[in-house]
């Protein structure tokens, strides 16, 4: 990945989804951070193949949330942030998820109490050491780019120290943030020391961040690239208000902007407390001056944000799609007897694989299962009445998925019996 002359989404706790991210790129965004995830809340996932949404959902085992859903569209693109003050826990992550990201990002500059009690964030400001070894440990294992995000530090010397340990360690990009620790977004971010830094390391691509203040449309973008000298530019909070402030043309009206929002939320089952919370952002003052704002404050389902914006034939649509991919592999499941659990096994054993591994959810009498492949989870969708079927139906999520009919399986299970009777006859 590239990362001069990039306009680049932010890593935002509760806006960097799914949805805004796609939106994002939508308008003209190159690369987009998800918001930070805590290494050991990514570490409790399980990969999971969601064949009804076409998305590879992390989801915590524990409760059963997605910690992080991605998709075909941004894999490219996509930067996941990751958490962290340990280099094992940071690797192991790194392991889980490297295939589905083009990079991976250190959060080295978030001010908020729970990463600075974790040793996270900005924490990580004032250990080189750390530092050193969780970005040496990640660019050596990982398939993928390592960069890192800090905030600059009060003492000149001290933060030429720390961008000279974290350019040593071979990251691909710095992400600057212009303030200290203790600043906030009203106060004026610190462009000329961005500048000091992109001056001291000339062969670092310098991601500048914090001029959202500085920004109302997409030629400010510009201005504030030339101000610090930046490489590239990484927009948080004017991104949050209007994602289209990445649109050459122009930025967009907040209801455009939330329609397409919305429809990215649709198209992808996000949940409802998010959507809104986004939305909001989006809308800002209109919640209490306009008669949809205030509809919209007392929406709490899908079905109500959508009606605010008439699009829940739109919802209704979807969600008569998704019952239709369950019903096919339901049916699928009754229909062909041979597509359940032994067909996976014997195409497993017939390629010298480990044995699946199922494992079952229940919840009010529901099942629903995973059956890991290769290091792959397939999981069916809730709503099976005993465990014998949530396996089957797992399985053959992971046969459609793939696009494996007994057909195949049974031809390479007879090749294998005459190349084994071929070589008995020798």
């Amino acid at each position: 990945m590239d990362y001069r002359d990039k306009l680049i989404l932010a890593p935002m706790v509760r806006i960097g989804t799914l949805p805004l991210r796609l939106l994002a790129l939508k308008y003209g965004a190159d690369i987009v951070y998800t918001e930070e995830l805590i290494d050991l809340k990514l570490l409790r996932t399980e990969r999971v193949e969601n064949v009804a949404l076409g998305t590879v959902d992390f989801v915590d085992q524990s409760d059963g949330t997605v910690v992080f859903r991605t998709c075909e569209q941004e894999r490219d693109r996509v930067v996941l942030q990751l958490g962290t003050a340990d280099a094992d826990r940071a690797a192991e992550v790194l392991r889980k998820v490297g295939r589905d990201i083009a990079a991976i990002d250190v959060n080295m500059g978030c001010p908020k109490s729970f990463s600075l009690k974790g040793g996270m964030g900005a924490a990580l400001l004032k250990k080189p050491e750390t530092v050193r070894q969780i970005l040496t440990r990640l660019v050596k294992e990982s398939p993928v780019p390592v960069t890192c995000k800090i905030r600059i530090l009060p003492d000149a010397e001290e933060l030429v120290a720390l961008v000279k340990v974290i350019r040593d360690s071979g990251v691909k990009a710095l992400a600057v943030h212009g303030r200290f620790v203790q600043e906030r977004p009203r106060d004026k971010n610190h462009n000329d020391v961005i500048r000091q830094i992109v001056q001291a390391f000339p062969d670092l691509p310098i991601i500048a961040n914090g001029g959202s203040g500085e920004i109302s449309c997409f030629s400010d973008i510009g201005a504030f690239k030339e101000s610090t000298g930046a490489s590239s530019v990484m927009l948080a909070r004017v991104a949050q208000w209007n994602p289209s402030i990445f649109r050459p043309e122009g930025k967009l009206g907040r209801q455009e902007v939330v329609r397409d929002y919305l429809r990215l939320c649709i198209r992808f089952g996000h949940c409802a407390v998010n959507a809104k919370y986004c939305i909001q952002s989006m809308i800002q003052e209109a919640q209490g001056t306009t008669d949809w704002g205030r509809a919209l404050l007392q929406a709490s389902t899908m079905e109500e944000i959508c009606a605010v914006f008439e699009m829940e034939e739109e919802l209704a649509e979807f969600r008569r799609e998704v019952s239709a991919k369950k019903e096919s592999v339901s049916a699928a499941r009754s229909a062909s007897p041979e597509l359940k659990r032994p067909l996976l096994l014997l195409w497993s054993r017939r390629r010298g694989l480990p044995q699946p591994k199922y494992s079952v959810e229940v919840r009010s009498r529901i099942f629903q299962a995973t059956v890991h492949v290769e290091g792959v989870g397939y999981r069916s969708s809730p709503g099976e009445k005993n465990r014998r079927y949530a396996e089957q139906a797992a399985a053959l999520v992971w046969q459609k998925h793939n696009g494996v009919t007994p057909t195949d399986v049974f031809q390479h299970s007879r090749s294998s019996s005459v190349t084994l009777a071929k070589d008995d006859a020798g």
